[in-house]
């Protein structure tokens, strides 16, 4: 046999490199398949948890200023209890809509010319407001919502299409999206959405 036709000779070193290669790559294959689970896992989670419980909603338009502005970026909590004062978002029309819940189910409310709201003849305490207006209302004054239904009004009264319009009209439980409580954007606004509840006083 000639010298170059000699069998090679491993050695028992390069043997056990050799095997410490090959189990160090089925580990890290191991390792990479269990974090892309849990990466996906992870995801699947969130968008459950933001589809089902926490709807991540985005503002358009100034309906709601100065309490919540044009692109502010909002988490918004499935509930099915709501307060005069809590702000809502809601669907209509294949879109969403946000504003404030003002009274409920039976309650009668009444604006007057100047913009001022009362409810079962008691005048609401506003302070969120900067400004108060009649705004675009079509609806006879005073107005009894109806069973199952929540009469709600955009803080910016002046242009603001809201209860106030039959458009819009009041909003039943299956329309709900959630309660707004929390901002993530922008930055400098970043933090729960505080809540005036409304208080009433006699006329």
């Amino acid at each position: 046999m000639k010298r170059n036709d000699m069998p090679l000779q491993v050695t028992t070193q390069q043997l056990e490199n050799e095997l410490k290669r090959v189990k160090y790559k089925r580990r890290y294959r191991t390792v990479l398949k269990s974090t892309i689970y849990t990466l996906i896992t992870v995801a699947a989670i969130a968008v459950l948890v933001a589809t089902l419980w926490l709807p991540v909603l985005q503002i358009y338009g100034n309906s709601m200023t100065p309490t919540l502005q044009d692109g502010e970026i909002l988490f918004s909590v499935k509930t099915s209890d709501f307060e005069p004062g809590d702000i809502i978002a809601f669907y209509y029309n294949n879109k969403i809509l946000v504003k404030r819940v003002i009274c409920g189910p039976a309650d009668w409310v009444d604006i007057d010319e100047d913009g001022t709201v009362s409810v079962n003849e008691k005048e609401l305490e506003e302070p969120y407001l900067v400004e108060k207006a009649l705004g675009d209302t079509d609806i006879t004054l005073p107005y009894q919502v109806p069973d199952g239904k929540v009469f709600v009004m955009g803080d910016h009264r002046s242009t603001s299409v809201d209860s106030r319009n039959t458009a819009v009209g009041c909003v039943a439980q299956e329309q709900i999206v959630g309660k707004i409580v929390f901002r993530v954007w922008p930055l400098n606004r970043f933090g729960t959405v505080s809540y005036t509840h409304l208080r009433a006083h006699e006329t």
